[in-house]
């Protein structure tokens, strides 16, 4: 059993209300933004719903690079806002291409906003944003970036990449909370999102947080902020900053290379290929010949993060997760060796 006690949860101090300020600065350097950092006090899900609802509206053309149910998510919720949505499907569980996007682009240059997913958890791929989102700019469409998976696993520089939004959730590649995300909004995109048709009095409202807490001088958060993820969020970047954020980089793409080096010793084909794999999770398809329930449940008897891929395309993936403290030569090497294991089995 766990020498682990709840009980150390009960009760903890309250987060100082001038200290918030200061998560969101350092937030801010990580994602290499110039923009404003807004806290969304709940998962990353509720802040990319965030963003959709606060960007969307009627009247508004966005494309939607969909290579995961996240994508699709995106697109149901700026749909809900009143957009209308032009869905770029990839290949099922594929990035997208640089081509699909110029050539949609090129289909409809009325379209004022483009979303992307980065990195794939879901089956272990990354877009190409380092081109994309600069072909986008080049239109003047605004840009909404998904770095929840990739932010500590990947280069991320947001201003240098030309991306408006940017939503990130400190519990992947960071190693922090779950509880707690992040929204970052540059000058641009608050010109869209500030309208006097925003959505308002809303857990989904950016423009609240702005009222709220920017506008009133980043002071106490709106509503009852949980002081358990803020202090485990600072706990998170003070961990990230020692460690520095290129040497968490580093260990992301050691240790996704270590993966792909051990899948290829073992006679199996990782799915993506290395330019377009995830640092975060390396998947694999099963072969074919395999029970593929049988062969699940062996590996997470071994490792309970060892998990089938998510989404169409995805259904035979295996995914090897070495995010934020996995990302570990020991951790990937045990991984390795329950897929040895369950293959001779």
């Amino acid at each position: 059993m766990s020498d682990f006690d709840p009980a150390c949860l009960l009760d903890p101090p309250p987060f100082p209300a001038d200290r918030v300020a200061g998560l969101a600065d350092r937030l801010a350097r990580l994602i290499g933004t110039s923009g404003d950092v807004l806290f969304v006090q709940a998962e990353a899900v509720t802040a990319l719903e965030a963003a959709a609802a606060s960007l969307g509206r009627p009247g508004v053309k966005a494309i939607n690079v969909v290579t995961s149910p996240y994508g699709a998510w995106f697109g149901r919720w700026l749909r809900k806002a009143g957009a209308a949505v032009v869905e770029i499907r990839a290949e099922p569980a594929r990035p997208v291409s640089l081509r699909a996007v110029a050539a949609t682009l090129d289909a409809h240059p009325d379209a004022g906003l483009l979303a992307v997913v980065h990195a794939e958890s879901a089956s272990g791929i990354r877009n190409p944003i380092e081109a994309i989102l600069p072909l986008a700019r080049e239109r003047g469409l605004l840009t909404v970036v998904d770095a929840v998976a990739s932010l500590g696993g990947h280069a991320f520089p947001a201003d240098a990449l030309g991306a408006d939004v940017v939503v990130i959730g400190p519990q992947k590649a960071l190693a922090g909370p779950a509880g707690i995300s992040a929204v970052a909004v540059g000058k641009r995109a608050w010109e869209a999102i500030d309208r006097p048709d925003a959505p308002h009095t809303s857990t989904l409202s950016l423009i609240d947080l702005k009222r709220l807490w920017l506008d009133a001088g980043r002071g106490a958060l709106p509503g009852t902020p949980s002081p358990l993820e803020l202090w485990a969020l600072q706990a998170a970047l003070d961990r990230v900053e020692a460690e520095g954020l290129d040497s968490i980089i580093t260990r992301h793409a050691e240790a996704a290379a270590a993966a792909r080096d051990g899948l290829v010793a073992l006679g199996l084909t990782p799915w993506a290929a290395a330019g377009e794999a995830s640092h975060l999770v390396t998947s694999f398809a099963m072969p074919a010949d395999v029970d593929a329930d049988a062969f699940l449940a062996r590996l997470r008897a071994a490792d309970p993060e060892i998990s089938p891929g998510v989404g169409a395309g995805a259904g035979r993936l295996v995914r090897l997760n070495h995010t934020g403290r996995r990302a570990d030569p020991s951790v990937v090497h045990a991984m390795i060796a329950a897929v040895a294991a369950a293959l001779r089995r």
